[in-house]
């Protein structure tokens, strides 16, 4: 059973979006999905910590936001065909996915 997120770490949640930043502690790289390996059963995103809600569907791709990822393995673990992958390389964001996010994020508000 997935444990549910303080509301502490909801807020540090929000404040990296609004920032769109990752955590200035984070010590790992954001994790990253293959998608020519994915076959979007979404079980990384459902196995993603809400503190974090890292994961996302992208129209046909599922996709792993690098500023929300901790670096943790909790996607790795649920992932069936090991798809995901460390990130040491990361690129920022694109505008058109924050604004899903901040969508997203308004209305589970």
């Amino acid at each position: 059973m997935k444990k549910l997120a303080s509301s502490a770490a909801l807020s540090e949640r929000a404040d990296r979006i609004a920032r769109r930043s990752r955590a200035d502690n984070w010590k790992k790289p954001p994790r990253r999905i293959e998608t020519s390996e994915c076959i979007t059963c979404d079980s990384c995103l459902r196995g993603c910590p809400e503190e974090f809600g890292a994961v996302f569907d992208r129209g046909l791709d599922v996709v792993i936001v690098p500023e929300l990822c901790s670096g943790c393995p909790a996607c790795v673990l649920e992932c069936p065909v090991d798809c995901i992958y460390v990130d040491e390389d990361w690129t920022p964001t694109d505008d058109a996915m924050w604004n899903h996010i901040e969508l997203t994020a308004e209305s589970a508000a």
